[in-house]
C-alpha cells in the first residue's frame, strides 16, 4: 500500500499490541479469592470465566511469521538502500573534492569511480543480514522468529514494487 500511511500502520500495530498486553495484565490482576460460601456467586464466576478466557487468548500464537518476515524484509531493503546511498554520497564528496581542487586527472576520477564500484560490490545480501543480526544480538533483541536470508529474499521478490 503506497498510500503514505505505512509509518502510521506500524505505529498502530505497536499501539494495539501494547493495549492488548495491558488489558491481559489487568485481567490477570483480578484473581478472585472469595470465601468458600461465595465461590459460586455470579460475580466470582464471571471473574473466573474472564481469567480462563484471557488465558485462552494468551496461548493463541501471534501471526508473527507474516509480521516478522515482512518487517525483516522491509528493514533489510532499507539497510541495503541506505548502504548504497552512503556509498554514493562518499563518491560524490570525493569527486566534488577533486573537482574543486582544480582540473582533476582522468586517473583520479577513475579511482573515485573504482572506489564506488568496489564499495557497491561489497554490499551483499549476506553482509547486510550479518550486520543486522550482529546489531540485534548486541542490542539484546529476541531473534528466535527472525527469518533466514532466503525467506527475506523470497518475500521481497514476491511483493509488488
Amino acid at each position: 500500500m503506497a498510500d503514505g500511511f505505512n509509518e502510521a500502520r506500524a505505529l498502530r500495530v505497536a499501539e494495539l499490541m501494547t493495549d492488548y498486553q495491558g488489558l491481559l495484565r489487568r485481567i490477570a490482576e483480578y484473581a478472585p479469592n472469595p470465601p468458600p460460601e461465595d465461590y459460586y456467586e455470579q460475580g466470582y464466576e464471571v471473574l473466573r470465566q474472564c481469567r480462563a478466557e484471557a488465558q485462552a487468548v494468551l496461548v493463541i500464537p501471534y501471526p508473527v511469521d507474516i509480521i516478522i518476515v515482512d518487517a525483516s524484509a522491509r528493514r533489510f531493503q532499507a539497510k541495503k538502500i541506505y548502504l548504497r546511498a552512503v556509498a554514493a554520497v562518499r563518491w560524490s564528496n570525493a569527486r566534488n573534492a577533486l573537482l574543486q581542487a582544480g582540473i582533476p586527472q582522468a586517473a583520479q576520477l577513475q579511482q573515485v569511480n573504482n572506489s564506488l564500484r568496489t564499495e557497491l560490490a561489497a554490499i551483499t545480501d549476506t553482509r547486510i543480514i550479518d550486520d543486522l543480526q550482529q546489531a540485534d544480538t548486541q542490542a539484546g533483541y529476541w531473534l528466535q522468529d527472525d527469518p533466514p536470508l532466503a525467506t527475506i529474499l523470497n518475500w521481497t521478490r514476491s511483493q509488488p514494487t
